[in-house]
């Protein structure tokens, strides 16, 4: 294996680089999409039953039919990661509106209520108490789509964009494992690291958290 990475070092670092913004692009962009709909889902009580309906059958289409579909619908390439990053930002969002909607709801109604009493508008009660108090909910659903993406980036390889996976259809393609290896390894340690990183951002903007867990 250590000479297969030798000899394909280049080819190797082409396909994590893609595997990483295929992943990771993806979830930036269904932050952005996910929290206002998910408070949405919290301010109107009767879009939560919808939205959480409607990410659950989005969440439930294999991946590899909506890679094939997303072309045929927006007309692009079927070979374009935007094919990929478009498909994973449904997947991420679908995810995280429940989250969302469910850490909102966990915070409890005296803060909030508190929080109006001390003066706080709207606005600035959910951006200063409730999403904070929420961080601790809607990080661990972040963790679990996060890791979710860079697994199935992969299944992208199966119609020519898919980062590391690539390195599976090679292995596969040659019988050869070292490059099966490779792109397992890589993948894994991938998404420890992503998962590590949103545990210590948690860390950082919920220190009460370890605070109450040493109590």
């Amino acid at each position: 294996m250590i000479d297969y990475i030798s000899s394909n070092s280049e080819l190797i670092w082409i396909a994590f680089r893609e595997h990483l913004y295929l992943a990771l692009i993806p979830v930036v962009l269904a932050i952005i999409i996910s929290l206002p709909l998910g408070y949405l889902a919290v301010r109107y009580k009767n879009l939560y039953y919808p939205l959480v309906n409607l990410s659950g059958i989005l969440y439930a289409i294999p991946s590899l039919a909506l890679f094939l579909l997303i072309p045929a619908v927006i007309r692009t390439p079927v070979l374009s990661p935007l094919n990929i990053i478009i498909a994973l930002t449904i997947y991420t969002v679908a995810l995280l509106v429940r989250v969302v909607a469910d850490g909102l709801n966990s915070v409890d109604p005296a803060v909030t209520q508190a929080a109006t009493a001390m003066g706080y508008r709207r606005v600035k009660r959910l951006l200063s108490v409730e999403l904070p108090i929420a961080l601790p909910v809607m990080l661990a659903g972040l963790r679990v789509a996060t890791v979710a993406n860079v697994s199935i980036v992969s299944v992208g390889a199966l119609i020519g964009v898919g980062g590391l996976g690539a390195l599976f259809l090679r292995g596969l393609q040659l019988d050869y494992l070292a490059p099966i290896f490779v792109g397992i390894i890589l993948s894994v340690l991938l998404a420890a690291v992503c998962d590590i990183i949103i545990v210590l951002i948690q860390r950082r903007l919920t220190p009460w958290t370890r605070v109450g867990g040493r109590a």
